[in-house]
């Protein structure tokens, strides 16, 4: 049994954020990743109309149990862990982890410590002092503009540390065709393409060699190798059916049904 990061030790805490939106699309984010814990401190403005507009009836639940507190220490007391996000770098964030480092790195952590995600708000992020509060930061990696919105940003954590939990998915290849299959196939072509002259049949290896090379690449199914030779056998049947209808004199019909 895979054991990823605990979600219900998992809290997202929003240092005060400036709009309610982003608030009600962050516990949307929440609840998209099977998490529940909410803290917002010092919100520039909380307008539950505003925030709820955004979580959608899906996360109301979170929203109506989610923490407020006017003080970033008071709110990270009750935290054994702290990772701090940021888009800059400098002196006091020379060490920082990429998203899926933290979500790794919170496995153990999380499975017996209350861990806080924490967010600054949108147009400056976490101050130096702030993030001194952590024990860790991470950067979410962006093209040249590094600014994330503060929702994006949660959501981008928050499945992070949801995949530490969830399976590999497993990749199942159907019946690839057995070596008499393909070398059938292979001649049926070989033959084919040497009696419409588009091959030479004084060495038509040389010619099938490459076509050996891109079939090989695809990985033939059976299934696929069973197609191939029905179009061959069609093609056969049309030509000879032309040449004896030439040879007789009788127009081709537009239309062919297959050999029985």
């Amino acid at each position: 049994m895979m054991t990823g990061v605990r979600l219900d030790n998992i809290t997202v805490v929003l240092n005060r954020p400036r709009y309610p939106e982003n608030i009600g699309a962050a516990a949307r984010a929440l609840c998209n990743m099977g998490m529940r814990r909410l803290v917002v401190v010092s919100p520039e403005k909380c307008d539950l109309t505003r925030v709820l507009r955004l979580a959608t009836h899906a996360a109301i639940e979170v929203v109506e149990q989610m923490g407020c507190f006017d003080d970033l220490m008071e709110a990270l007391a009750p935290f054994g862990y702290v990772i701090g996000t940021t888009a800059r770098q400098g002196r006091e964030r020379q060490f920082v982890m990429h998203p899926q480092q933290a979500a790794e790195h919170l496995v153990s952590i999380s499975q017996e410590n209350e861990v806080a995600l924490l967010f600054g708000p949108e147009d400056r992020g976490l101050t130096n002092e702030e993030l001194r509060l952590c024990h860790h930061l991470v950067t979410i990696p962006t093209d040249q503009f590094s600014s994330l919105n503060l929702a994006q940003a949660v959501m981008v954590m928050c499945y992070e540390i949801f995949k530490t939990g969830r399976p590999e998915p497993k990749h199942q290849t159907p019946r690839l065709a057995t070596r008499i299959e393909l070398d059938g196939m292979y001649d049926q072509v070989k033959d084919l393409l040497v009696r419409i002259d588009y091959i030479l049949p004084d060495n038509p290896d040389y010619w099938m060699n490459k076509l050996r090379r891109f079939f090989t690449r695809l990985q033939l199914r059976a299934g696929e190798v069973s197609m191939i030779r029905g179009i061959c056998r069609q093609i056969d049947w049309y030509a000879g059916k032309c040449y004896r209808d030439g040879a007789s004199g009788t127009e081709a019909p537009k239309t062919y049904s297959p050999p029985e």
